[in-house]
């Protein structure tokens, strides 16, 4: 699936302040995480509130690593996201049991994910999701900047009847316009590269993000 307008979600996003820029830059969707590891990570409490101010017509979109279902299901009654991501091992009857849409991120170069053979295969497991995000593989599950060899998405399939593709890892203002022109991908998802420290999001950062994205489209 490709769109004429690249859709963008920023992630990791833990103060209102941090929210308002990312609306008022023009994200379509925001990302609250649910995993303890992270140095972004929430709690119900802060994701409800946070949750409470994205407007209509911006996704909110919670992000879990390997979570238990209880601690899933408590999520959805307390902050009622729109979209869940998972960003671990799931098993895709694990993701489609809530009932509730979801993107699954593979991470590129894992053991496993680190041929185009290999990648498309495990993409192939999940083709009930509404994307295929592609982030790089790191021992923390996202969020490291660290990027990924593009050449190892040329096997996942794309066209109508594919989940959405979905770039991350390690995109910035500097390079996110050459993954679109290259990748043309239905939306593009940040989080370190638009922040100042772990977690502090950067409204100047978000801007030249939201920015390169739109001069990218134009281009493409």
């Amino acid at each position: 699936m490709t769109a004429a307008r690249t859709r963008v979600k920023i992630c990791g996003l833990t103060r209102p302040q941090d929210l308002q820029a990312a609306v008022a830059a023009g994200a379509d969707a925001i990302g609250l995480v649910f995993y303890p590891a992270s140095r972004r990570v929430l709690t119900l409490e802060q994701a409800a509130a946070l949750r409470a101010q994205v407007p209509a017509f911006v996704s909110a979109v919670v992000l879990f690593v390997n979570p238990a279902e209880q601690d899933v299901a408590r999520v959805l009654d307390v902050v009622r996201p729109d979209l869940l991501q998972f960003h671990g091992e799931e098993s895709p009857a694990f993701c489609e049991q809530f009932g509730v849409r979801y993107l699954k991120a593979f991470r590129v170069g894992a053991p496993g994910l680190d041929t185009p053979e290999g990648l498309a295969a495990r993409c192939q497991d999940y083709q009930r999701a509404s994307g295929w995000l592609f982030d790089s593989f790191s021992p923390g599950y996202g969020g490291s900047g660290s990027r990924f060899d593009p050449a190892l998405l040329a096997a996942v399939p794309r066209g109508a009847a594919a989940p959405a593709l979905v770039l991350s890892g390690g995109l910035n203002a500097d390079c996110v316009g050459q993954g679109i022109a290259d990748w043309h991908p239905f939306a593009v998802d940040v989080s370190s590269g638009v922040e100042s420290a772990p977690g502090i999001k950067d409204a100047t950062r978000i801007r030249d993000f939201m920015h390169a994205v739109r001069v990218a489209d134009r281009l493409s």
